[in-house]
């Protein structure tokens, strides 16, 4: 199962501030550690949130709200996409990811949907079109430089 891990936000991130090169040599240890275990598939920071933009759709309108965005703890800082056998292993992973000293670092585990989750509610050609666009997008994906 695919799992979206998400990082909130904090003050620090949302300030702007840079995490200290201990932390980066950690997490870069962490995300190596992931890849090697075959788990880790993607995964960035954001830059705060004004730098961004939320986007509101209704009936066709578009209302684009520029950042900063008020509330800290619903914002994103980073996210990982892992590939696990259970909801369980992705805790055991996000147990591990390192942290900056007495700051709180919280992390969200959301499942992501599958094509076949689909299956009740849409034709077998639907489900065929998303796994189509899945393997479309591994195959597109750039490669890594070496």
């Amino acid at each position: 199962m695919r799992v979206m891990v998400i990082v909130k936000a904090s003050e620090e991130s949302e300030a702007g501030a840079l995490p200290n090169p201990e932390l980066i040599e950690a997490m870069g240890a962490f995300n190596n550690e992931l890849i090697a275990a075959g788990v880790m598939l993607d995964g960035a920071g954001l830059r705060s949130s004004a730098k961004g933009a939320r986007v509101s759709l209704k009936r066709g309108k578009a209302m684009v709200t520029d950042g900063p965005f008020a509330e800290t703890k619903e914002l994103i800082a980073g996210y990982w996409i892992w590939q696990v056998k259970s909801l369980q292993e992705a805790i055991d992973w996000a147990r591990k990811a390192p942290t900056d000293g007495d700051n709180e670092f919280n992390l969200e585990i959301r499942q992501f949907f599958e094509p076949e989750d689909f299956s009740e509610v849409a034709s077998p050609e639907l489900v065929a079109q998303e796994q189509g666009w899945r393997e479309e997008q591994v195959k597109n994906a750039p490669k890594a430089q070496a």
